[in-house]
């Protein structure tokens, strides 16, 4: 199963969360980017309806998958403290 971490980190003279590369909006402060990344950590791993994706890769290759509803990741909160 794959497993989600949600790093609370410094970034653009506020805090966001981090998942993987990406980052969220920034928040003014720790506690609000500590309280967001709880919130959709906890939506992440809600179940859902099965779907059709489609995305493209970092190479410019489009893929299409069904993703099952019940397929959820589980996920983390990595909180280096603020």
């Amino acid at each position: 199963m794959t497993t989600l971490t949600y790093d609370i980190v410094e970034h653009d003279g506020g805090w966001a969360y981090k998942v993987g590369e990406t980052f969220s909006e920034t928040f003014e402060t720790h506690d609000a980017a500590l309280s967001a990344a709880r919130a959709a950590a906890e939506k992440q791993e809600q179940p859902g309806e099965t779907e059709g994706v489609v995305y493209e890769d970092r190479n410019a290759v489009w893929h299409a998958e069904v993703s099952p509803g019940d397929d959820r990741p589980i996920t983390q909160v990595r909180d280096a403290g603020g």
